[in-house]
């Protein structure tokens, strides 16, 4: 049985598909389309994963939307009944949207798969899930247990913003909802947006600037925006926000409560945002806890599986592994919308179809989350040179050995290797790599190669045998989900004086002998590699060490600040043409920037807006 399952018309818009039980493809339009966060339909995202399946619309059993648009308008619709007469001005303007959107999505939906394939439009094919529901069967399915405690949270779907679902093999049940406007990710992503950033591409920054702060004000919050229960249930009060009724997120008595103002976008942080951002993730910490703590202990389970926008929170999801109230967890690396799409195509098949479930103990079946295309030789070499890139072809040990020489010298590296990943993070797929022992990496990658804010931690790639070596941390991150201090004899104390400085001054202080992945509170966001689902990447990290003694690298995703992760050889040629990575591989063609045409630079630091 194949099964397409397809997430648009919010953000992130995605397509999977999955042959009797297994994921073979999947994939977000953004990469395709080029434009972050592409809420489109996902044409380009459909038909590679039908080119990956090597199938038409005609051999498709079904396709699967993530969620059903018509509980979605009935709750936009009795969201402003609730509130009547305020917001009618943003009622007013988003009524043909919701109507055009919501009440004929499945006509929308119908004319877009046209457009791809007539037969993948047939009205007995197309099938609904619910958004949670596609969550949960997003982290359950996939997960290497039998048997878990499904946790989801994200902003909303229809009416849910987060739920409890017990999985036991094929079967997949949701027991407890909360219900819009009460919603931890609206929270945070009203934080988000009044510490400056944007909401739905903001909120890991403000997890990133976190540790920067003291949560000064998270007694605050937990006494006026948040009533928390023992068992982490929760009920905002809702006279400090506006998403119910405006198009935006807090409002005049949310300043007076914080005494100022949201903070501009570009406008220079100060130690106050960065409080403000200490005291919300301490917050979202204290509720997941309390909810995780109270699950265990209600339904005995000892494993946890998390999905939605709030389980990409990967300094929550790894202090609720250290509360150790679950042995075991697994969060879905297409964690937030994109992850709908997978998740509804297996929740038709193991759910609405009732197919059987095959766990294989200890190995998820996400496959490293190498889900989108791949190329061969031939190929990247043929697209590079229709860019006119200027390369060498070396095999497979002279490869790894130049790219170790490059990483050495203290070269900012790009990695293009084999299936791109899906999701938001990097995975060694389409990365930026670099040289975790050097002082000076994380400012040069953050300013010269990124473009993009100062404060922004880099993630350590590890290899799995060597992880608890390294960090305190001794079980699989392959997905870079969960976060775990250095271990401290790697770490340098701080000084009183280095201590004192003002946040950020604080970056420029090593705090281990992996500086440019350690975070100012000697934190790290790992990524596990293993040799069975990325051979290329485990043995250059293998090289790395023989060479340093370290088997760590920073592994940060390519491209810069606003620009999708690349996709394409050409994707990534463009990238390093615009920034300063000095040393790129795709497949096995080297680059080397003093080679190419100084005519072919291109300025990418202004090439995309802002996220």
């Amino acid at each position: 049985m194949l099964i397409l399952g397809i997430s648009a018309f919010y953000h992130d818009s995605a397509a999977a598909i999955v042959r009797d039980g297994e994921i073979v493809a999947a994939a977000q339009e953004e990469r395709f389309t080029r434009v972050k966060h592409d809420s489109a339909f996902p044409e380009n995202a459909v038909r590679y994963c039908l080119a990956a399946a090597g199938a038409t619309g005609s051999e498709v059993d079904h396709v699967v939307f993530y969620e059903k648009p018509f509980l979605k308008f009935e709750r936009l619709l009795e969201t402003y009944l609730a509130f009547a007469p305020k917001g009618f001005e943003s009622f007013r303007k988003a009524m043909p949207l919701w109507i055009g959107e919501k009440i004929f999505q499945r006509d929308i939906i119908a004319k877009a798969l046209k457009a791809v394939d007539l037969d993948l439009a047939k009205d007995e094919k197309l099938l609904f899930s619910e958004h949670h529901f596609s969550h949960a069967a997003s982290a359950f399915y996939p997960s290497p247990f039998e048997r878990a405690v499904v946790l989801t949270m994200d902003g909303v779907g229809e009416w849910t913003t987060t739920s409890v679902a017990r999985g036991d093999g094929s079967n997949l049940s949701i027991f407890k909802e909360i219900h819009f406007p009460h919603s931890l990710g609206l929270l945070y992503s009203a934080l988000t947006y009044y510490t400056g950033f944007k909401v739905n591409s903001g909120e890991y920054k403000v997890m990133g600037l976190a540790p920067y702060g003291e949560p000064k004000f998270a007694k605050l919050m937990l006494d006026e925006l948040i009533d928390v229960k023992a068992d982490g249930s929760f009920r905002l009060n809702l006279d400090y926000f506006d998403y119910c009724t405006a198009l935006k997120m807090t409002n005049d008595r949310f300043d007076e409560l914080f005494g100022a103002p949201a903070r501009k976008p570009e406008e220079r942080l100060d130690q106050r945002h960065m409080d403000l951002a200490a005291s919300v993730q301490a917050v979202t910490e204290e509720v997941v806890l309390r909810l995780t703590r109270a699950l265990a202990a209600e339904t005995g389970e000892k494993n946890l599986c998390l999905a939605g926008g709030v389980a990409l929170n990967c300094v929550a999801n790894g202090k609720v592994l250290r509360d150790g109230s679950f042995d075991n967890i697994f969060v879905q690396p297409a964690a937030g919308d994109a992850g709908g799409a997978l998740g509804a195509a297996l929740a038709a098949y193991h759910h609405q179809k009732q197919q059987p479930r095959h766990v294989t103990p200890g190995k998820d079946g996400m496959k490293g989350s190498y889900l989108g295309p791949s190329y061969d030789q031939a190929e990247i070499e043929k697209r590079l040179g229709s860019v006119g890139a200027e390369y060498a072809v070396l095999d497979d040990d002279a490869l790894i050995e130049a790219t170790v020489e490059a990483l050495v010298a203290g070269q900012a590296v790009g990695w293009h290797q084999g299936r791109m990943e899906f999701g938001p993070r990097a995975l060694g797929g389409r990365s930026i790599l670099g040289d975790p022992r050097s002082p000076t990496m994380q400012k040069a990658l953050n300013l010269k190669v990124k473009f993009r804010e100062s404060f922004r931690p880099f993630a350590p790639s590890v290899l799995r045998e060597r992880v608890a070596e390294w960090f305190e941390l001794d079980c699989d991150s392959p997905y870079m989900l969960l976060v775990a201090n250095v271990r401290p004899e790697h770490c340098r104390t701080m000084s009183a004086d280095e201590q004192a400085l003002f946040g950020i001054d604080k970056l420029n202080v090593p705090r281990s002998d992996i500086p440019a992945v350690t975070h100012v509170d000697y934190s790290a966001r790992v990524q596990t590699v293993h040799a069975d689902t990325n051979p290329r990447y485990h043995r250059l990290l293998t090289r790395f060490e023989a060479a340093t003694g370290c088997p760590v690298l920073i592994n940060t995703s390519f491209n810069v600040r606003g620009e999708p992760i690349v996709s394409t050889p050409e994707d990534a040629f463009r990238c390093f043409m615009g920034s300063d990575i000095e040393f790129l591989a795709v497949g096995n063609c080297v680059l080397r920037k003093n080679e190419q045409d100084p005519a072919l630079a291109l300025d990418y630091k202004n090439a995309f807006e802002l996220d």
